[in-house]
């Protein structure tokens, strides 16, 4: 699924295109993704301008003139990809759709974007702006990583008495937003703390150290355009390059990048999804 940092590169290939924009046209091709769309979604998009394009955690937030917010979540494969116009250098010809095209908006000036998802584990929503930190997808969120108020005070109070290991906290959605098995993994490498400690019992610096490190990873992973495993891609269809640059992810059996350490990267199950971590350098 993709991550914070996947999202984001998503939210700016697509802003240039899509805010200050009116849709001429909406075409729902299907009558869900994980669930139902909400009720006359073409028709209630049809007209409205997107005044701005915002992500919350893992969520593509298009605000509308009409005060309404149309929510986006790509969920395992989904995929939204610009047609009719000019990203970066390249220009982008308008396609044929296929049976994965779900979603198809028009907008003023000739653009196209299209929402497609071949496993249909995506979703979109409409939720009236004023109460969107209401919605039953964004209400339970913790705040976002790369926002003032995410901390090592935040964390401390967060993870204070927890006996579940450090890796199920940062992947509590509640705890801090947007993070997900990769870069978690890739942090606490960075940070030298094991998935496997408590989370209960982790120090003031090594907080300090862990929120730096979660910073430092997402910035570096947004600057490479997210990381390309399986089904994503960028709005312009290019591939992040990210993955190239993990130091533990993937990595099961190779030598540990950090600095005067001859460990080997490690792999291990956590409530059903995999870790990686070196045992000598991580604690």
């Amino acid at each position: 699924m993709p991550e914070l940092p996947e999202v984001e590169t998503v939210r700016r290939g697509l802003a240039p295109v899509m805010e200050g924009r009116r849709i001429l046209s909406a075409e729902i091709r299907r009558p869900d993704l994980r669930w139902p769309f909400p009720e006359r979604m073409a028709a209630r998009l049809q007209g409205a301008r997107i005044e701005r394009l915002d992500r919350r955690s893992k969520y593509l937030l298009a605000g509308l003139d009409q005060g309404e917010t149309l929510i986006v979540h790509l969920g395992m494969s989904g995929r939204m990809s610009v047609q009719g116009a000019r990203i970066g250098a390249f220009h982008h010809d308008i396609t044929p759709l296929t049976a994965h095209d779900h979603v198809v908006l028009s907008l003023e000036g000739g653009a196209r974007v299209v929402f497609n998802d071949p496993r249909r584990f995506g979703a979109m929503d409409l939720a009236a702006t004023p109460e969107l930190g209401d919605h039953r997808m964004l209400a339970a969120l913790g705040p976002e990583p790369m926002g003032n108020a995410f901390h090592a005070d935040h964390l401390a109070a967060a993870l204070a008495g927890r006996r579940s290991s450090v890796k199920a906290a940062l992947l509590d959605q509640r705890i801090v937003a947007g993070l997900g098995n990769i870069y978690v993994c890739e942090a606490l490498h960075r940070a030298r703390i094991s998935p496997r400690r408590a989370a209960g019992r982790i120090g003031a610096a090594r907080l300090e150290t862990l929120v730096r490190e979660i910073r430092a990873t997402l910035t570096e992973a947004i600057a490479a355009g997210g990381s390309s495993l399986r089904d994503y891609r960028q709005a312009d269809g290019a591939l992040g390059y990210f993955q190239h640059g993990f130091r533990v992810y993937g990595r099961e059996g190779a030598p540990c990048v950090t600095p005067g350490c001859d460990g080997t990267v490690r792999r291990i199950v956590q409530s059903g999804r995999s870790s990686f971590y070196c045992a000598s350098c991580q604690r």
